[in-house]
């Protein structure tokens, strides 16, 4: 509600996108590391 408050309208997108940010970052971060540890089978 803050980002609402300060940005007006355009607050309820970049509100949502600013909490998910570290969410994602996580996710990317997460499955770099899990390709590098594991290594593909080839068939």
């Amino acid at each position: 509600m803050d980002e609402v408050d300060s940005s007006g309208f355009m607050g309820i997108f970049t509100g949502g996108i600013k909490a998910s940010a570290g969410g994602i970052t996580a996710a990317v971060i997460f499955a770099y590391i899990a390709a590098l540890v594991f290594n593909p089978k080839e068939k």
